[in-house]
């Protein structure tokens, strides 16, 4: 009976461990051998496919267990210990924390030797791909209405027709989205028009998301006008799927937020060595010059940019600044006041 109740205990805690994660899509990618790769993501399933695929040509034994969760889900899964030989988020502030705090093994190789060192701290936490932020705009909706160029303009275009974009504009809600709280922060270092902008779209019952493709297919479906700061891959990813033209991406001129995709071997991992080869090929694909149909953007996006003063956003203990729980707090309070104007 004592048995009987120690199992019946471990069975209620292991289900609801298992529904405290809300897991968006997970796919098992079968290897011809037995071992498992478990790997959790931010990352959309159709877009990391072809990069699951191409890991197994190298490594056709290792199957591949692929779970995707919000950034925020996969920050706490990580701190709290659980069992993943990789963790791969859009979330770089989050990530680095993780990696700061002791919760990432180091890794070596020829590959990520490659890396250029912003794209890589102590050999604890590597960028594999450079994605702006962007603005997605629903064609139909913005018919007879000029386009903005910079924050200014989004700003005085929404400020001047608030009837046309009432209910219409979607951004993220940073209070539960690591990667929308990453990129307002970012807008906030780089200028004040961020506040005005966030009190203009407060004025007109801006909708919130915890996702860019949640963003994006509202726009596709004309719910939404606009969407800002959603990820430029996965809003290229959309358009191409858009036969009848009715979304357009625009990158605004004065900055772009430039985020770093970032893969980490967290400290319970017990398949490292395929956690490492994995990491190889994610690097070297994010190396890459040559054409391709890949669907995330490489590291080379970010020469470009640099060259025009608009760089990636560094892998650094600056990335800290606003994961302080004062500083956290403040802002989001700030945040609160300005997009939540009842």
């Amino acid at each position: 009976m004592r048995y009987f109740c120690l199992a019946f205990g471990l069975m209620l805690w292991t289900t609801s461990a298992a529904t405290a994660l809300d897991i968006e899509e997970q796919r098992l990618f079968p290897g011809t051998g037995d071992r498992v790769l478990r790997v959790l993501s931010t990352t959309d399933l159709d877009l990391f496919a072809p990069y699951i695929l191409s890991f197994q040509e190298v490594r056709p034994e290792i199957s591949v267990d692929y779970t995707v969760v919000s950034s925020s889900d996969l920050h706490r899964e990580i701190r709290d210990g659980a069992q993943f030989d990789l963790a791969i988020s859009s979330a770089m502030d989050l990530q680095f924390q993780l990696a700061n705090d002791g919760f990432a093994q180091p890794y070596r190789s020829d590959a990520i030797q490659n890396l250029p060192d912003w794209a890589r701290w102590r050999d604890l936490i590597f960028a594999i791909t450079a994605e702006p932020a962007v603005v997605v705009i629903n064609t139909d909706r913005f018919s007879g209405l000029d386009l903005p160029a910079t924050r200014q303009d989004l700003i005085a275009l929404l400020r001047d027709n608030p009837d046309h974009f009432a209910g219409a504009v979607g951004t993220y809600d940073v209070r539960s989205s690591g990667l929308g709280y990453l990129f307002a922060t970012q807008d906030d270092r780089a200028t004040d028009a961020y506040w005005r902008l966030n009190e203009v779209m407060g004025r007109l019952e801006p909708q919130l998301y915890c996702c860019s493709g949640q963003m994006i297919d509202d726009v596709g479906s004309g719910r939404l006008a606009l969407a800002y700061n959603v990820l430029g891959s996965y809003a290229a990813d959309r358009l191409a799927a858009d036969e009848g033209g009715r979304m357009q991406i625009l990158q605004m001129q004065d900055f772009t937020n430039v985020m770093l995709r970032t893969v980490l071997i967290p400290t319970p991992a017990q398949n490292t060595e395929a956690a490492g080869a994995m990491i190889d090929v994610l690097t070297t694909l994010g190396m890459r010059d040559l054409p391709g149909e890949w669907p995330l953007p490489s590291l080379s996006l970010a020469g470009p940019l640099e060259s025009s003063g608009l760089g990636p956003i560094r892998l650094g203990p600056a990335l800290m600044v606003y994961l302080d729980p004062l500083n956290r707090r403040t802002f989001l309070t700030e945040w609160e006041n300005a997009i939540e104007q009842q």
